[in-house]
């Protein structure tokens, strides 16, 4: 089984991109599995055509209901959830969660599985993935903007702290383009500084926004379009590469460096 987890900074593409991802691996003949560690719970939004249950909610109830729905790709998708805004910890959620689905076996006949994190490692329970062997490979989703590689090195710093007990590795570098602030070639000296690669770059494209506004990935909506072509070809990258870096994470000094001389040129 290959497992995968997406981290990022919250909004930036995160769950459009394993949802797309997941789509495309499906068509190849993958049997696919996505598991949102986001409690906004829209991680399989865009799979499903709708919002479905969560652990959480269900585990609330008292009674143990559904926790994994399959799309029409035969995409197993399961959201852990989280609490009301305001009212308890999202990440205990994400610990729950995880037990629950290992207590009912609900990924042992998958070949990946894409989990879907928010990027905030100072929580436990988002960290969890890295330290306790949930996936062996991790992929930042960042844009060129200076508070995403923020938190994307600010992630690398939990990879690196929780490598050598669960092995997990950095993968490669996601770029998503719809920033307006678009700079590959400081996308590719980050991914450098941090002992990596930029694996991808999403375009920018109106069609992932109307696609998600029909529930729907753009890979389904517009297979022949230029962004879902760059998912295609990504989901192919991501099934082929193996392994990874423990990554070098730079100061906040150095980044904001990077990204001054960036600007620059």
């Amino acid at each position: 089984m290959k497992r995968i987890c997406v981290y990022g900074k919250g909004g930036i593409g995160k769950s459009t991109t394993v949802c797309n991802l997941a789509a495309a691996m499906a068509r190849a003949g993958k049997r696919v599995a996505v598991v949102g560690c986001d409690p906004k719970a829209d991680s399989t939004r865009c799979l499903m055509g709708r919002r479905i249950p969560t652990v959480l909610d269900q585990l609330k109830t008292g009674v143990p209901g559904e926790i994994a729905f399959t799309d029409s790709r035969g995409i197993r998708c399961i959201e852990a959830g989280g609490p009301e805004p305001g009212t308890g910890c999202a990440g205990r959620g994400i610990i729950v969660a995880m037990e629950e689905i290992r207590t009912r076996n609900l990924l042992e006949d998958r070949d990946v599985v894409l989990y879907d994190v928010l990027g905030d490692v100072v929580c436990g329970g988002f960290s969890m993935p890295l330290r306790e062997q949930v996936a062996e490979e991790v992929y930042l989703v960042t844009t060129s903007d200076f508070m995403s590689l923020y938190a994307a090195n600010n992630i690398c710093r939990g990879i690196r702290k929780y490598a050598q007990s669960s092995g997990v590795r950095l993968a490669g570098v996601i770029q998503n383009g719809r920033s307006i602030v678009d700079n590959d070639n400081l996308l590719w000296a980050f991914a450098a500084e941090l002992g990596t690669k930029v694996v991808g770059k999403i375009p920018m494209s109106s069609l992932i926004g109307q696609a998600e506004l029909e529930r729907r990935t753009v890979t389904e909506y517009a297979p022949e379009s230029e962004p879902a072509q760059a998912f295609f070809t990504l989901a192919s990258i991501l099934l082929e590469h193996s392994g990874g870096c423990i990554p070098m994470p730079m100061t906040d000094d150095q980044l904001e460096i990077l990204c001054q001389k960036a600007v620059l040129l």
